[in-house]
Protein backbone atom coordinates (compact mmCIF):
# COMPACT_ATOMS: atom_id res chain seq x y z
CA UNK A 1 0.00 0.00 0.00
CA UNK A 2 1.19 3.50 -1.02
CA UNK A 3 2.01 6.59 1.26
CA UNK A 4 -0.83 8.01 -0.29
CA UNK A 5 -3.37 5.79 -0.03
CA UNK A 6 -2.33 4.78 3.62
CA UNK A 7 -2.84 8.98 4.25
CA UNK A 8 -5.96 8.86 2.91
CA UNK A 9 -7.63 5.86 4.93
CA UNK A 10 -8.42 5.21 8.62
CA UNK A 11 -5.07 3.76 9.69
CA UNK A 12 -2.99 6.89 8.03
CA UNK A 13 -4.81 9.24 9.91
CA UNK A 14 -4.34 6.80 13.06
CA UNK A 15 -0.45 7.23 12.76
CA UNK A 16 0.33 7.44 8.86
CA UNK A 17 3.42 5.44 7.59
CA UNK A 18 5.90 6.61 9.92
CA UNK A 19 4.02 5.75 13.13
CA UNK A 20 2.86 2.52 11.91
CA UNK A 21 6.60 1.56 11.07
CA UNK A 22 7.38 2.60 14.48
CA UNK A 23 4.72 0.26 15.73
CA UNK A 24 6.05 -2.50 13.97
CA UNK A 25 9.57 -2.11 14.95
CA UNK A 26 7.97 -2.07 18.55
CA UNK A 27 5.87 -5.33 18.16
CA UNK A 28 8.92 -7.18 16.72
CA UNK A 29 11.43 -5.67 19.59
CA UNK A 30 8.56 -6.77 22.30
CA UNK A 31 7.41 -9.98 21.03
CA UNK A 32 10.33 -12.08 18.82
CA UNK A 33 13.70 -10.43 20.02
CA UNK A 34 12.97 -10.07 24.15
CA UNK A 35 11.68 -13.73 24.60
CA UNK A 36 14.19 -14.86 22.08
CA UNK A 37 16.85 -13.41 24.45
CA UNK A 38 15.02 -14.75 27.75
CA UNK A 39 15.04 -18.11 26.32
CA UNK A 40 17.12 -18.98 23.48
CA UNK A 41 20.03 -16.81 24.93
CA UNK A 42 21.93 -18.77 27.53
CA UNK A 43 22.36 -17.48 31.18
CA UNK A 44 26.09 -16.80 31.21
CA UNK A 45 25.46 -14.66 28.26
CA UNK A 46 25.32 -10.28 28.28
CA UNK A 47 22.21 -10.61 26.03
CA UNK A 48 20.65 -12.90 27.85
CA UNK A 49 17.01 -11.13 29.60
CA UNK A 50 16.87 -12.68 33.24
CA UNK A 51 13.56 -13.16 35.21
CA UNK A 52 14.08 -10.55 37.27
CA UNK A 53 13.57 -8.29 34.06
CA UNK A 54 11.03 -10.08 32.40
CA UNK A 55 9.01 -9.18 34.95
CA UNK A 56 9.73 -6.13 35.34
CA UNK A 57 9.56 -4.99 32.07
CA UNK A 58 5.73 -7.29 32.24
CA UNK A 59 4.89 -5.20 35.49
CA UNK A 60 5.53 -2.13 33.78
CA UNK A 61 3.81 -2.75 30.37
CA UNK A 62 0.43 -3.60 32.54
CA UNK A 63 1.24 -0.01 34.15
CA UNK A 64 1.79 1.56 30.71
CA UNK A 65 -2.11 0.25 30.09
CA UNK A 66 -3.28 1.80 33.13
CA UNK A 67 -1.67 4.69 31.83
CA UNK A 68 -3.36 4.85 28.21
CA UNK A 69 -6.68 4.10 29.94
CA UNK A 70 -5.93 7.39 32.37
CA UNK A 71 -5.19 9.69 29.78
CA UNK A 72 -8.20 8.96 27.96
CA UNK A 73 -10.51 9.77 30.29
CA UNK A 74 -8.19 12.95 31.73
CA UNK A 75 -6.19 14.13 29.00
CA UNK A 76 -8.72 13.53 26.32
CA UNK A 77 -11.89 14.17 28.15
CA UNK A 78 -10.58 16.40 31.12
CA UNK A 79 -11.82 14.61 33.87
CA UNK A 80 -9.46 13.76 36.81
CA UNK A 81 -9.97 10.55 38.00
CA UNK A 82 -8.24 9.40 41.48
CA UNK A 83 -9.62 5.94 41.76
CA UNK A 84 -8.03 4.05 38.60
CA UNK A 85 -6.19 2.21 40.85
CA UNK A 86 -9.46 0.24 42.26
CA UNK A 87 -10.37 -1.09 38.69
CA UNK A 88 -6.93 -2.15 38.34
CA UNK A 89 -6.85 -4.08 41.48
CA UNK A 90 -10.54 -5.42 41.09
CA UNK A 91 -9.11 -6.64 37.79
CA UNK A 92 -6.88 -8.35 39.50
CA UNK A 93 -8.70 -9.30 42.29
CA UNK A 94 -11.34 -11.01 39.83
CA UNK A 95 -8.35 -13.23 38.18
CA UNK A 96 -6.53 -13.73 41.52
CA UNK A 97 -9.39 -15.80 42.48
CA UNK A 98 -9.05 -18.24 39.48
CA UNK A 99 -4.73 -17.98 40.54
CA UNK A 100 -6.22 -19.29 43.95
CA UNK A 101 -7.95 -22.20 43.07
CA UNK A 102 -5.20 -23.56 40.49
CA UNK A 103 -3.51 -24.37 43.33
CA UNK A 104 -5.80 -26.97 44.81
CA UNK A 105 -4.44 -29.06 47.23
CA UNK A 106 -0.85 -27.64 46.93
CA UNK A 107 -1.30 -25.10 49.76
CA UNK A 108 0.17 -25.06 52.97
CA UNK A 109 -3.14 -26.92 54.40
CA UNK A 110 -3.72 -29.21 51.53
CA UNK A 111 -7.18 -28.51 51.29
CA UNK A 112 -9.96 -27.51 48.66
CA UNK A 113 -10.17 -24.11 50.30
CA UNK A 114 -7.61 -21.61 50.00
CA UNK A 115 -5.07 -21.39 53.04
CA UNK A 116 -6.68 -18.03 54.19
CA UNK A 117 -9.69 -19.72 54.52
CA UNK A 118 -8.14 -22.30 56.06
CA UNK A 119 -7.06 -20.76 58.86
CA UNK A 120 -10.05 -18.27 59.14
CA UNK A 121 -12.15 -21.61 59.44
CA UNK A 122 -14.48 -21.42 57.13
CA UNK A 123 -16.19 -24.32 55.74
CA UNK A 124 -17.03 -23.58 52.17
CA UNK A 125 -16.35 -21.06 49.43
CA UNK A 126 -18.79 -17.93 49.21
CA UNK A 127 -21.04 -17.00 47.17
CA UNK A 128 -18.80 -14.15 45.14
CA UNK A 129 -16.20 -17.45 44.42
CA UNK A 130 -18.93 -18.96 42.74
CA UNK A 131 -17.54 -20.82 39.39
CA UNK A 132 -13.73 -19.04 39.87
CA UNK A 133 -12.30 -22.49 38.96
CA UNK A 134 -12.85 -21.64 35.38
CA UNK A 135 -10.48 -19.45 33.46
CA UNK A 136 -13.36 -17.82 31.31
CA UNK A 137 -15.60 -16.75 34.23
CA UNK A 138 -12.40 -14.76 35.76
CA UNK A 139 -11.62 -13.56 32.70
CA UNK A 140 -14.98 -12.23 32.06
CA UNK A 141 -15.11 -10.82 35.35
CA UNK A 142 -11.97 -9.09 35.20
CA UNK A 143 -13.55 -7.24 32.48
CA UNK A 144 -17.17 -7.16 33.82
CA UNK A 145 -16.70 -6.21 37.96
CA UNK A 146 -14.56 -2.97 37.00
CA UNK A 147 -17.10 -1.98 34.08
CA UNK A 148 -19.82 -2.27 35.88
CA UNK A 149 -18.97 -0.13 39.03
CA UNK A 150 -17.21 1.99 36.36
CA UNK A 151 -20.83 2.52 34.49
CA UNK A 152 -23.05 2.72 37.27
CA UNK A 153 -21.08 5.05 39.36
CA UNK A 154 -20.23 7.16 36.16
CA UNK A 155 -23.83 7.29 35.64
CA UNK A 156 -24.95 8.70 39.16
CA UNK A 157 -21.81 11.11 39.12
CA UNK A 158 -21.89 12.75 35.63
CA UNK A 159 -26.18 12.82 35.88
CA UNK A 160 -25.98 14.93 38.96
CA UNK A 161 -23.53 17.00 37.34
CA UNK A 162 -20.35 16.57 39.33
CA UNK A 163 -17.10 17.73 38.23
CA UNK A 164 -13.90 19.07 38.45
CA UNK A 165 -12.68 18.81 41.83
CA UNK A 166 -15.60 17.50 43.36
CA UNK A 167 -15.05 14.26 40.99
CA UNK A 168 -11.65 13.81 41.48
CA UNK A 169 -12.40 13.78 45.24
CA UNK A 170 -15.78 10.96 45.23
CA UNK A 171 -13.37 8.54 42.71
CA UNK A 172 -10.27 9.13 45.55
CA UNK A 173 -12.91 8.32 48.41
CA UNK A 174 -14.56 5.32 46.20
CA UNK A 175 -11.24 3.90 45.97
CA UNK A 176 -10.55 4.48 49.99
CA UNK A 177 -13.74 2.71 50.93
CA UNK A 178 -13.02 -0.08 48.45
CA UNK A 179 -9.58 -0.35 50.53
CA UNK A 180 -11.14 -0.73 53.52
CA UNK A 181 -13.46 -2.97 52.63
CA UNK A 182 -11.04 -5.66 51.22
CA UNK A 183 -9.08 -5.20 54.49
CA UNK A 184 -11.37 -7.41 55.99
CA UNK A 185 -11.05 -11.03 56.87
CA UNK A 186 -14.63 -11.44 56.23
CA UNK A 187 -14.92 -10.01 52.66
CA UNK A 188 -13.34 -13.57 51.54
CA UNK A 189 -10.51 -12.03 49.60
CA UNK A 190 -7.56 -12.91 51.98
CA UNK A 191 -8.09 -9.71 54.44
CA UNK A 192 -4.70 -7.23 54.33
CA UNK A 193 -2.54 -10.39 52.72
CA UNK A 194 -4.30 -10.88 49.85
CA UNK A 195 -3.87 -13.57 47.26
CA UNK A 196 -0.43 -14.68 46.38
CA UNK A 197 1.45 -18.22 46.27
CA UNK A 198 -0.25 -19.14 43.25
CA UNK A 199 1.56 -22.19 41.31
CA UNK A 200 -0.22 -22.58 37.95
CA UNK A 201 -2.32 -20.66 35.04
CA UNK A 202 -4.45 -23.07 32.68
CA UNK A 203 -2.28 -26.18 34.24
CA UNK A 204 1.17 -24.15 33.13
CA UNK A 205 3.16 -23.45 36.15
CA UNK A 206 3.57 -19.34 36.68
CA UNK A 207 7.46 -20.00 37.49
CA UNK A 208 8.37 -21.57 34.55
CA UNK A 209 10.78 -19.45 32.08
CA UNK A 210 8.15 -20.35 29.07
CA UNK A 211 5.21 -19.17 31.20
CA UNK A 212 6.78 -15.67 32.15
CA UNK A 213 7.83 -15.48 28.70
CA UNK A 214 4.28 -16.45 27.39
CA UNK A 215 2.44 -13.65 29.90
CA UNK A 216 4.93 -11.08 29.04
CA UNK A 217 4.43 -11.50 25.23
CA UNK A 218 0.69 -11.50 25.87
CA UNK A 219 0.75 -8.19 28.38
CA UNK A 220 2.79 -6.95 25.03
CA UNK A 221 0.07 -7.27 22.56
CA UNK A 222 -2.55 -6.30 24.71
CA UNK A 223 -0.76 -3.47 25.88
CA UNK A 224 -0.27 -3.06 21.46
CA UNK A 225 -3.73 -3.80 21.00
CA UNK A 226 -4.91 -0.77 23.70
CA UNK A 227 -2.49 1.70 21.89
CA UNK A 228 -3.90 1.41 18.36
CA UNK A 229 -7.76 1.04 20.11
CA UNK A 230 -6.94 4.45 22.34
CA UNK A 231 -5.77 5.91 18.75
CA UNK A 232 -8.43 5.04 17.11
CA UNK A 233 -10.79 6.83 19.93
CA UNK A 234 -9.56 9.58 20.03
CA UNK A 235 -9.17 10.68 15.96
CA UNK A 236 -12.73 9.24 15.38
CA UNK A 237 -15.85 11.57 15.72
CA UNK A 238 -16.55 10.62 19.19
CA UNK A 239 -12.97 11.23 20.15
CA UNK A 240 -13.30 15.01 18.66
CA UNK A 241 -16.50 15.36 20.65
CA UNK A 242 -14.77 13.87 24.03
CA UNK A 243 -11.91 16.76 23.47
CA UNK A 244 -14.29 19.55 22.71
CA UNK A 245 -16.67 18.37 26.48
CA UNK A 246 -12.80 18.64 27.60
CA UNK A 247 -12.42 22.43 26.39
CA UNK A 248 -16.03 23.68 26.20
CA UNK A 249 -18.70 21.02 27.79
CA UNK A 250 -21.36 23.93 27.93
CA UNK A 251 -21.14 24.47 24.07
CA UNK A 252 -20.98 20.82 23.21
CA UNK A 253 -24.40 20.22 25.38
CA UNK A 254 -25.53 23.59 23.31
CA UNK A 255 -25.15 21.93 19.66
CA UNK A 256 -27.09 19.53 21.03
CA UNK A 257 -24.63 16.56 22.14
CA UNK A 258 -25.86 14.48 25.20
CA UNK A 259 -22.24 14.61 27.31
CA UNK A 260 -23.48 12.70 29.70
CA UNK A 261 -23.55 8.87 27.40
CA UNK A 262 -20.30 10.36 26.27
CA UNK A 263 -18.23 10.79 29.53
CA UNK A 264 -19.93 7.92 30.59
CA UNK A 265 -18.64 5.42 27.54
CA UNK A 266 -15.16 6.65 28.10
CA UNK A 267 -15.29 6.08 31.31
CA UNK A 268 -16.37 2.45 31.33
CA UNK A 269 -13.96 1.93 28.65
CA UNK A 270 -11.26 3.19 30.92
CA UNK A 271 -12.29 1.23 33.43
CA UNK A 272 -12.39 -1.80 31.40
CA UNK A 273 -8.84 -1.19 30.79
CA UNK A 274 -7.82 -0.98 33.71
CA UNK A 275 -9.25 -4.23 35.01
CA UNK A 276 -7.60 -5.83 31.86
CA UNK A 277 -4.29 -4.72 33.14
CA UNK A 278 -4.95 -6.04 36.58
CA UNK A 279 -5.75 -9.05 35.37
CA UNK A 280 -2.27 -9.84 33.36
CA UNK A 281 -0.23 -7.67 36.40
CA UNK A 282 -1.51 -10.53 39.21
CA UNK A 283 0.22 -13.58 37.36
CA UNK A 284 3.67 -11.95 36.74
CA UNK A 285 4.03 -9.96 39.82
CA UNK A 286 2.64 -13.85 41.92
CA UNK A 287 0.62 -10.67 44.04
CA UNK A 288 -2.38 -9.01 45.02
CA UNK A 289 -3.62 -7.24 47.67
CA UNK A 290 -6.12 -4.25 49.15
CA UNK A 291 -2.68 -1.87 49.02
CA UNK A 292 -3.01 -1.99 45.61
CA UNK A 293 -6.42 0.54 45.67
CA UNK A 294 -4.77 2.88 48.30
CA UNK A 295 -5.56 6.67 47.30
CA UNK A 296 -1.90 7.36 46.58
CA UNK A 297 -1.47 4.61 43.86
CA UNK A 298 -4.31 6.47 41.92
CA UNK A 299 -2.16 9.46 42.53
CA UNK A 300 0.56 7.35 41.28
CA UNK A 301 -1.21 6.99 38.04
CA UNK A 302 -1.56 10.68 37.09
CA UNK A 303 2.10 11.48 37.57
CA UNK A 304 2.50 9.03 34.89
CA UNK A 305 0.20 10.20 32.82
CA UNK A 306 1.32 14.49 34.15
CA UNK A 307 5.15 13.13 33.04
CA UNK A 308 4.80 11.79 30.04
CA UNK A 309 2.37 14.37 28.63
CA UNK A 310 -1.46 14.60 28.78
CA UNK A 311 -3.41 14.08 25.87
CA UNK A 312 -0.49 12.19 23.64
CA UNK A 313 -1.18 8.73 24.54
CA UNK A 314 2.78 8.22 23.62
CA UNK A 315 3.56 10.44 26.64
CA UNK A 316 1.71 8.16 29.28
CA UNK A 317 3.96 4.86 28.11
CA UNK A 318 6.67 7.15 28.78
CA UNK A 319 6.00 8.82 32.00
CA UNK A 320 4.94 4.76 33.32
CA UNK A 321 8.42 3.57 32.23
CA UNK A 322 10.32 6.54 33.63
CA UNK A 323 8.54 7.10 37.03
CA UNK A 324 8.70 2.88 37.34
CA UNK A 325 12.06 2.28 36.35
CA UNK A 326 13.27 5.14 38.81
CA UNK A 327 11.01 3.55 41.58
CA UNK A 328 12.65 0.16 41.15
CA UNK A 329 16.13 2.02 41.36
CA UNK A 330 15.02 4.13 44.20
CA UNK A 331 13.56 2.01 46.09
CA UNK A 332 16.58 -0.32 46.32
CA UNK A 333 18.36 2.38 47.23
CA UNK A 334 16.16 4.38 49.62
CA UNK A 335 13.07 3.49 50.13
CA UNK A 336 12.11 5.49 52.60
CA UNK A 337 12.36 8.64 50.95
CA UNK A 338 10.63 7.51 47.65
CA UNK A 339 7.11 9.48 48.13
CA UNK A 340 9.40 12.63 48.64
CA UNK A 341 10.79 11.82 45.62
CA UNK A 342 7.20 11.42 43.51
CA UNK A 343 5.98 14.17 45.25
CA UNK A 344 9.22 16.72 44.15
CA UNK A 345 8.86 14.98 40.50
CA UNK A 346 5.04 15.78 40.23
CA UNK A 347 5.69 19.17 41.32
CA UNK A 348 8.73 20.18 39.19
CA UNK A 349 6.96 18.66 35.88
CA UNK A 350 3.79 20.95 36.63
CA UNK A 351 6.37 24.18 37.20
CA UNK A 352 8.52 23.67 33.92
CA UNK A 353 7.15 21.13 32.02
CA UNK A 354 3.36 21.48 31.76
CA UNK A 355 3.47 19.31 28.65
CA UNK A 356 5.03 16.65 29.81
CA UNK A 357 8.50 14.88 28.60
CA UNK A 358 6.55 14.90 25.12
CA UNK A 359 5.98 18.67 25.19
CA UNK A 360 9.64 18.95 25.95
CA UNK A 361 11.14 16.65 23.21
CA UNK A 362 8.25 18.67 20.70
CA UNK A 363 10.05 21.80 21.98
CA UNK A 364 13.69 20.89 21.59
CA UNK A 365 12.61 19.49 17.77
CA UNK A 366 11.40 22.68 16.58
CA UNK A 367 14.60 24.62 17.82
CA UNK A 368 16.30 26.10 14.95
CA UNK A 369 19.69 24.17 14.63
Amino acid sequence: MTDSVISDSVLGRMYGPRGWTMLAAAAVVMLVALPVFSLAVAQTSSFHLSAYWVTLIGKIMCYAIVAIAMDLIWGYTGILSLGHGLFFALGGYAFGMYLMREIGREGQYQADLPDFMVFLDWKQLPWQWWNSDQFWWCALLALAVPGLLAYVFGYLAFRSRVKGVYFSIITQALSFAAMLLFFRNDTGFGGNNGFTDFKRVLGFSVTSPETRISLFMITAAILLGTLVLARFVVTSRFGRILTAIRDAEARVAFCGYNTLHYKLAIWTLSAVLCGIAGALYVPQVGIINPSEMSPANSIEIAIWVAVGGRGTLVGPLIGAGLVNGAKSVFTQILPEYWLFALGAIFILVTLFLPQGVVGLLAQVRKRPR
